[in-house]
């Protein structure tokens, strides 16, 4: 929707959109470990504004930016997750500005029945399979089960004020869309405005817009994902967005989380009413346990690249991993395949030679483990290609532990190939085809003997 204006009205300044928005709080969030960077399109070139920079503006324009003008979007403070005890994690509670408002509001009004949603706190518990990780820092907080929670807070006086000035807005600016699609509810979320966002939703909702998608195809609630705000995640979902809703390239809320590797946000959706699609595919044929799988071997591969030094790349590899484990507690499945590869999450975690998560994925009691491990990707098995992992210092590692779990060094791939054919050249490859040898031989001699006790 395109509002009109004045030929001879020009912005004073250049507002920012939600896409902006989100570029820029995810260069603040990586700006000290752009190697693990995982968006999924690379970032187009904006002036960054200061965190503390205000979006003021006085002349006239079509975006909805200028409907915040009375705040300003500064990060939250670090603070520490209650689930990593030992590391510092992202802060999951918006900062506030103090509201500007015009003083012909007079004194606001409490809402009817908003002191329901003002203090909840929501907890996710997550059984924890194998505490005990091969893994270079403590995953796991003490005790057989970890929770992650966060406290929902919300200001009385700042939503009154939020609501009195949706209310003063004009109708049309209030619940349309400006040229990119942006809602103001959209740019509120952005900003991280809880108590904006709420009001905005509210008018939203009562109009039968609240799912009202921008030019990339996200709703509010995909917004609020992609700029981890679980608070506002939480209160959209509340309102009823739809849980399900998907981009132009197919990713939902689930799928966006969990490549962003944010738990507290996918805390809040695993806990949602209806229940979200565990197995929903994007339009790479992916769930959004492989695109966590995905996300964390990228990361990992940063952190072995700064030579497990940097305690940013770790804090955000326990969060990854972290996903990974709550997107299995609460069902996702262990035997879903990529559409395009056929890949599972053990295929994916083996190729990029993830030992922690390959470790992680392998100490899961599965009634079928050895069908498990041995399920071919276009032919190939996980032990195919650990296989191929020439050069990688974990590749021996990860062949002892597909072995361990019941993976056959016979099997042959589509060119006919048994992993052993696959193996690099030298004594590293001498090696692991002894072992391979040596661990066929034994399968062969327990066959004989079960069908001899037959």
């Amino acid at each position: 929707m395109h509002f009109d204006k004045s030929p001879k009205e020009k912005p004073c300044c250049t507002l920012p959109t939600v896409k902006k928005l989100l570029e820029q709080k995810r260069r603040r969030e990586t700006s000290s470990c752009s190697t693990a960077s995982t968006s999924p399109a690379p970032p187009t070139t904006v002036s960054q504004l200061s965190p503390a920079e205000s979006f003021t503006c006085t002349g006239a324009s079509s975006s909805y930016s200028d409907m915040a003008v009375s705040y300003e979007w500064t990060p939250a403070p670090e603070s520490t997750l209650s689930y990593y005890p030992s590391h510092p994690g992202p802060s999951y509670a918006a900062t506030y500005n103090s509201l500007q408002m015009p003083s012909e509001y007079g004194t606001p009004q409490q809402g009817p029945g908003y002191l329901d949603t003002m203090s909840q706190t929501y907890e996710c518990p997550m059984a924890v399979t194998d505490p005990s990780l091969a893994s270079s820092w403590s995953l796991m907080g003490p005790g057989p089960t970890a929770q992650l929670s966060f406290s929902s807070q919300m200001d009385p006086t700042k939503l009154d004020e939020a609501r009195m000035l949706l209310q003063g807005m004009d109708y049309s600016r209030a619940t349309g869309q400006d040229e990119d699609g942006d809602t103001i509810l959209h740019i509120y979320t952005a900003k991280g405005l809880r108590e904006c966002a709420f009001a905005a939703a509210e008018k939203l909702r009562d109009v039968g817009r609240l799912d009202a998608k921008e030019h990339k195809g996200k709703t509010a609630l995909l917004v609020a994902v992609t700029a981890n705000q679980p608070e506002i995640v939480q209160d959209l979902l509340s309102f009823g967005s739809d849980i399900n809703a998907c981009d132009v390239k197919g990713q939902t809320a689930l799928h966006l989380a969990a490549h962003y590797g944010l738990p507290g946000v996918l805390q809040v959706i695993l806990s949602s009413r209806p229940p979200v699609n565990l197995e929903a595919r994007n339009f790479e044929g992916m769930t959004p346990l492989h695109c966590a799988a995905i996300s964390h071997s990228v990361t990992m591969k940063a952190l072995s690249s700064s030579g497990l030094a940097d305690v940013v790349l770790q804090t955000k590899a326990v969060e990854k991993l972290s996903c990974v484990q709550m997107l299995l507690s609460a069902g996702a499945s262990l035997l879903s395949q990529e559409i395009k590869s056929n890949k599972t999450v053990l295929h994916l975690a083996v190729k990029e030679g993830n030992i922690d998560l390959v470790t992680y994925l392998l100490r899961i009691p599965l009634p079928n483990m050895k069908d498990f491990v041995n399920m071919k990707a276009h032919g190939h098995t996980a032990l195919h290609m650990a296989a191929g992992l020439h050069g990688n210092p974990h590749q021996e590692e990860i062949m002892q532990l597909l072995l361990h779990r019941g993976a056959d060094p016979s099997t042959r791939n589509l060119e006919n190939d048994q992993p052993a054919h696959l193996l690099q050249s030298g004594p590293q490859g001498d090696k692991l085809k002894l072992m391979l040898k040596k661990r066929s031989a034994s399968s062969r001699r327990r066959i004989v003997s079960l069908q001899d006790q037959e």
